[in-house]
């Protein structure tokens, strides 16, 4: 029965992981539509490294778990790039830890490399109505038009804040009530996920 289901398992896998990547440039696709979309919309899906340079492989089959234990140096890193009405995205994949589990997502970048365009995130097992509120759209909706880059070029990410952000905080969304130690963890997830790729981030401003 195992090696029957093995397959239509990995299907699945494969299907809910595209649904994911779109969900970050806001685009909602069912199990079943998920492999149509993605290859309408994801153009390219590529693997570099922490030097912004292109490496080869298959960066749909990459691990984050496995390359997140590896020296910053030798991870390979995905990137997804997504294009809607003949604007270009760049999908950026991040894990990190939650209260009581893994949690990860995805993040895209408009073509200007700084400027958040969606979010996506999900959990294993934070607490329902606390920590779990990382996947709600009211969560995820609030990284829209937030930056990643500072007025001077420097690299800050966007934080979680405890109490909320205040309305103008271009670097800034509401932390969940609740769940800060969840709320932290995605503010680290961020940080670490994404300055992984701030060598490539520079590499496709300056193209």
């Amino acid at each position: 029965v195992s090696t029957v289901l093995k397959p239509i398992q990995d299907n699945n896998v494969y299907a809910e992981k595209m649904q994911n990547i779109l969900a970050s440039v806001n685009i909602e696709s069912s199990r079943n539509d998920a492999a149509a979309n993605y290859k309408k919309y994801i153009r390219e899906a590529k693997i570099v490294n922490s030097l912004g340079e292109d490496l080869s492989g298959d960066a749909f089959t990459v691990d984050l778990n496995v390359e997140l234990r590896k020296d910053i140096k030798d991870r390979l890193l995905p990137v997804y790039i997504a294009e809607i009405e003949n604007q270009k995205y760049y999908i950026i994949p991040v894990r990190g830890k939650g209260l009581w589990g893994s949690i990860w997502g995805y993040i895209s970048l408009k073509s200007d490399m700084e400027t958040v365009y969606g979010a996506n995130f999900d959990h294993k097992s934070e607490t329902p109505g606390l920590g779990a509120e990382i996947n709600t759209p009211a969560f995820k909706n609030q990284f829209k038009g937030k930056k990643i880059f500072d007025d001077k070029g420097a690299f800050t990410s966007v934080t979680v804040v405890k109490g909320g952000a205040p309305d103008d905080d271009p670097y800034g969304v509401d932390a969940i009530s609740g769940g800060t130690i969840t709320s932290n963890g995605v503010t680290k997830m961020l940080f670490e996920g994404l300055k992984s790729y701030e060598s490539y981030f520079k590499k496709i401003k300056q193209s």
